[in-house]
This record gives C-alpha cells, sequence and structure tokens, in this order.
C-alpha cells in the first residue's frame, strides 16, 4: 500500500465531546464499533468532518461515548483499512479519503443539443426587458463612444445605480464604493488576489460554491470549512474555527447558500460578524442570491448589521447572473472607497475594464429587476415544485429539504455513489453535478447530488425520469448492486 501523505501543516483537531455529539445523530448513544467507524465514514464524506482533522485519542473517545476503550480501538482500526483514517506514532490518527474519492474540476460549460443540462444553476435572460434594455442602450451608445470607452471602476451610472439599490436594501451606499467587474467571480478573485497570499488561510462553508473553490486551489490559499447542514450553520463551530485559525479571509454564502439553499438567521450573522473582527478576518460575503427569495422576503445586506470597524473589513460580491443573465457577465464588488480603488489598480494588468456596452444594457436591466423577479420568482417556484414532486414520485427513497430561495435541491442519495451516478445519468442524457463538486475538501459529499430548477416544468420532470432510469440501469451495474433499495435506504 503506497504511503499516505497527511498535511500536518493544517492543525485541525477534533474534540472528543465535539465527535459525540457528531457521532449521536448516525450512530446512536452507545453505538458499537461497525456503527461508529460507520458514523465517522458519514460525517467526513458529509463534509461535517474536514479532511485531515485529528480525531480524538482512544481513550477520550471512549470516555465522551460511554464505551469501552476496546470499541474505539476497533472502530480506528475499521477506518484505517477503509483508508479513512491514517495514524503515526507519536502523531494521532487524522482524517483521509482512499484513493479514488476525488471529485471533477471540470464544469460543464459546454452545451450539447441532446442533453437536458443541470450542471448549471442559472436561469435564461428576460426577453422581453432584455429587448427594453437593449434598446435603451442603443440610445446611449453614441454618447459612450466619443470617449475612450475605459472605465477601471465601472460606468459611473451604473455604480450609482448599484449603490442605490444597496441603500434602498436598507445599507447605505455612495458610488465610490462600488467597483463594477466581469460578474460576482471576478469580484471574488480580486479581493482574493489583494488580500491574500499563498499559504493564507480561508475560511469556506463546506459545502460551498465550487468555482471559488477551485479559484482558493489555484491560488494557493489554505481552506477551513466550516460545515453547513440541512440544519444550517453550527455558530459554536464557525467561531471556534475563527479563533483557533485566525484565518485570514473568509468566504461566506448565507443568503440562499449554495448549494444547500439555506438561509442565514440575523443571529448568527451578528456573532460571525464579532468573531470576524475580533480576529482581523476579512469577510467577502457573496449576494448572488440574494433576491431568489421564493418563500420569504429577501434578506437586507449583510454589511448592514455590521460596526463601523466591522463594516472596514467586508466586502459584498454580487452580479446579475442570477436575477437577470448571466451572459452579460456584470458582478460587483461593495467595500470601503480606499479598498475599492485598490481593487480597480489590482484589475488593470490584467482586465482594465468591464465592457461598457454590457454596463449600459445592466443599468437598463436594473431599472426593471421589479419586473423582471415578478415574473421569474412565481415560475421558480412551480419549477421548484415540480422538481420535487417527480423526486418524490420517482426517487422515494432520495432525501432533501425544500429552500425558501435559491435556485436548486441539495439531495441526499443514501449512499456515496453521486459519481457514479452522474457518469450513468451522462448516458441517459441529463447532465448533472455530483456533491464532491462543492466539497472543500475533495471527495466528501459523494452521497449528494445538485439539482437546480431553472429549467421548465415538463423539462425537470424528464430529467428525473431519466436519472431514475439510471439508477435502475448502468448505475447499478456501476455500483455492483442491482436492488436500488438497498443503496437509497
Amino acid at each position: 500500500m503506497a504511503d499516505i501523505h497527511v498535511d500536518h501543516s493544517v492543525d485541525r483537531t477534533l474534540g472528543s465531546h465535539r465527535l459525540a455529539g457528531l457521532l449521536s445523530a448516525t450512530a446512536g448513544d452507545r453505538p458499537g464499533y461497525r456503527a461508529l467507524a460507520q458514523g465517522v465514514r458519514t460525517l467526513l464524506l458529509d463534509g461535517r468532518i474536514a479532511l485531515h482533522t485529528r480525531l480524538p485519542a482512544e481513550r477520550e473517545l471512549a470516555s465522551a461515548l460511554g464505551v469501552s476503550r476496546a470499541t474505539v480501538t476497533a472502530a480506528y482500526d475499521l477506518l484505517r483499512e477503509g483508508g479513512y483514517a491514517h495514524s503515526r506514532r507519536g502523531s494521532g490518527t487524522w482524517t483521509v479519503l482512499p484513493e479514488g474519492r476525488r471529485p471533477s474540476n471540470v464544469a460543464a460549460f459546454t452545451p450539447k443539443d441532446d442533453l437536458i443540462d443541470l450542471a448549471l444553476a442559472a436561469p435564461f435572460a428576460p426577453q422581453s426587458e432584455l429587448a427594453e434594455a437593449l434598446g435603451a442602450a442603443s440610445a446611449q451608445l453614441p454618447r459612450l463612444a466619443a470617449t475612450a470607452g475605459y472605465h477601471p471602476y465601472g460606468l459611473p451610472e451604473l455604480r450609482a445605480a448599484v449603490a442605490d439599490r444597496f441603500t434602498r436594501r436598507g445599507l447605505p451606499t455612495l458610488p465610490d464604493q462600488i467597483l463594477i467587474t466581469s460578474g460576482a467571480q471576478q469580484a471574488v478573485s480580486l479581493t482574493l488576489g489583494l488580500l491574500g497570499r499563498p499559504g493564507d488561510r480561508v475560511l469556506v462553508e463546506n459545502p460551498s460554491y465550487a468555482v471559488v473553490l477551485d479559484a482558493l486551489r489555484r491560488s494557493g490559499l489554505r481552506t477551513t470549512p466550516v460545515p453547513v447542514t440541512e440544519d444550517g450553520w453550527d455558530s459554536d463551530l464557525a467561531e471556534s474555527a475563527l479563533r483557533q485559525a485566525a484565518p485570514r479571509l473568509a468566504y461566506l454564502v448565507p443568503d440562499f447558500h449554495n448549494p444547500t439553499g439555506n438561509l442565514m438567521p440575523a443571529e448568527q450573522r451578528l456573532r460571525l460578524l464579532d468573531a470576524a473582527r475580533r480576529t482581523g478576518t476579512w469577510m467577502i460575503v457573496d449576494e448572488t442570491l440574494t433576491d431568489i427569495a421564493l418563500d420569504v422576503p429577501a434578506p437586507a445586506p449583510f454589511a448592514a448589521l455590521a460596526t463601523h470597524r466591522a463594516a472596514e473589513q467586508l466586502v459584498t460580491v454580487g452580479s446579475l447572473s442570477k436575477t437577470h443573465w448571466g451572459g452579460l457577465r456584470i458582478g460587483w464588488a461593495r467595500a470601503s472607497s480606499q479598498l475599492v480603488t485598490e481593487l480597480a489598480t489590482h484589475r488593470v494588468p490584467t482586465d482594465i475594464a468591464t465592457s461598457a456596452l454590457d454596463q449600459l444594457v445592466a443599468i437598463g436591466l436594473l431599472e426593471r429587476t421589479d419586473a423582471v423577479l415578478a415574473q421569474r420568482l412565481p415560475r421558480l417556484r412551480a419549477q421548484r415544485d415540480a422538481l420535487a414532486a417527480a423526486l418524490a414520485d420517482q426517487l422515494p427513497d432520495w432525501r432533501w429539504r425544500l429552500p425558501p430561495g435559491g435556485l436548486s435541491l441539495w439531495v441526499d442519495l443514501g449512499r456515496p455513489v453521486a459519481s457514479a451516478l452522474a457518469a450513468a445519468a451522462l448516458d441517459h442524457g441529463v447532465r448533472i453535478e455530483g456533491g464532491a463538486r462543492f466539497g472543500a475538501d475533495p471527495g466528501t459529499f459523494e452521497h449528494r447530488l445538485r439539482i437546480p430548477y431553472t429549467l421548465p416544468e415538463e423539462v425537470c420532470t424528464e430529467a428525473v425520469q431519466r436519472i431514475a432510469a439510471a439508477v435502475d440501469g448502468e448505475l447499478a451495474v456501476r455500483v455492483g448492486d442491482t436492488d436500488r433499495t438497498r443503496w437509497v435506504a
């Protein structure tokens, strides 16, 4: 067996009482050694225990669980045999993953006519509003064409429109606090590049937005994951991670979190703001999905809760991609005027400025936001309900919670076969992302699928029928199990 490398430079230690609490929901109060090992595996694959975390000493965990030390020893032996743990004399026992459990980093951006594409959680453009915005932009274009057209900060009119949007939502904002970017992803990447250095720690939710996780890895930044479960965020664990790791940055999606759809309560926002202020952590808050509020009112800006000092350490990013159309590539960052200037200076060597024509169109679309959402939100509710109904009918053993907003369901398959299912579904004409794509640690969330409801109702229903056919067909062959009820239980 090849030697397993464990990154001991990442000092993640899980206390015995903390692990006992996590295990109580998966292995019972007094588990046998097999149930205990299975509980740890489940927590690791679900992202609730981070990869390369030092597990409690056997005697300490046995005391916390009220079992014999022999039970814990046998459970750790099973974990090591299965490739889920590695021990080294003097270093303890650390979580790892078996060879082969690695997610694909290839996003499905290439369309094919014969596929139902569920890999991207993004809506189509609002046709009439886009046409009107294009007409208004055309009328303004001659004036703009008489200039060089480079605006590293963004067009003044668009900066003012975005600032006004923040102000109307409860966060007074000046135009010079806004930087227009080529999508929210560029706003995040610029902030990471300006404020972070290779080797710096970044607190991230686990799971999280896959493209940002890719950007973190590419930048050489080290992630400090904190779990987001079906019940939401664990404030104690997040605050503990901030205290212990003192990360340079934190990336959060508090509004209809991608991919779980959770909405962070105000109390937790306040606690995280206070903890980040005390550790000097810069917070990047992604509000791209804020307006996709299906069952609750759209939340106020996260930064509206911050004290003046905490607000200086906060960057809010957003875009038109989810509310209007991703094809425009219009996003923004809201921060202090000084930081906006530094971000604009940082972008010039690689990008100079966002397309001026797209910005003119964006001004027209922002003016029509209420009309766009009035049509889009009811349609998304209907598509979400159609997807949920089809899943309940075709795959009744799968589990999920209906999110109050956002664009996708985070579905629990009951067994870590998501990558195999994604491959099988492709053979049935459906492209879909397995949960591992969204894990901060490679190989986690293999029992999850993110299924968007951004396509028409009849297409959502057809997609589920094809996925169910894949479960009954190729997937059973791939995982060596012809009885579907055995692996979805």
